[in-house]
């Protein structure tokens, strides 16, 4: 029963984030600010929901995790499987309450600054989540919420939109390529970007968190 707690957790925390992607930066009224309000959901989804499964909502978050020895193995896929669920959920919910997809045409960026600039804001959004929310020297932290969600908005002003979709999560990744947002071979490229950042940032942990 608690395992079904955490992955319902992931599932509903992963659900609002995209839901909320697809509101602000596709289908939302003028002047929304959209990496705003995808960091604050973010961060109000990781303060509700990380006591009881980590709140990560974010495949690449969770292999950083299962490597550095946070989350048992056992429930990576389900994790993932949860994320990915909640992603498609809030992405055809979106589809749904529009009365449309976004069918954004071609795909606007050159894949070699895509995949750096995917891999580099995904790393410091795995690096920041090993740091202040698994991290012993950080424990019992209020912080950690605000600084997870803040990678993301501050990702999402500097990179989204220009150089990537500014998805920094396989989850989001899918949700944009169901919601018409990005053309399919991009999203599998972001994927492995933001999975290779997930691993990389787990390896520089162990490093220099060695006494963890």
């Amino acid at each position: 029963m608690n395992s079904l707690k955490k992955y319902l957790v992931e599932f509903i925390g992963t659900f609002f984030l995209v839901f909320t992607v697809g509101c602000t930066a596709y289908f939302a009224h003028p002047g929304v600010i959209a990496p705003i309000a995808i960091g604050a959901a973010l961060m109000v989804m990781v303060y509700a929901g990380g006591n009881i499964s980590g709140g990560h909502y974010n495949p690449a978050v969770s292999l950083a995790a299962a490597i550095r020895g946070s989350l048992e193995w056992k429930h990576f896929i389900p994790y993932i499987i949860a994320q990915f669920l909640g992603a498609t959920a809030a992405a055809l919910l979106v589809i749904l309450a529009s009365g449309s997809r976004a069918d954004v045409p071609g795909c606007p960026f050159g894949v070699g600054s895509m995949i750096i600039a995917e891999f580099i804001i995904t790393f410091a959004l795995c690096y920041v989540v090993l740091l202040c929310a698994t991290s012993e020297r950080s424990a019992g932290n209020s912080y950690f919420g605000l600084a997870i969600g803040s990678t993301v908005m501050v990702g999402a002003f500097a990179v989204g939109g220009v150089l990537c979709y500014g998805a920094f999560n396989p989850a989001v990744a899918l949700a944009l390529g169901t919601l018409g947002a990005s053309c399919w071979s991009y999203i599998f490229i972001t994927m492995g970007a933001n999975i290779i950042a997930g691993v990389a940032a787990a390896l520089v942990y162990k490093f220099v968190a060695y006494r963890d």
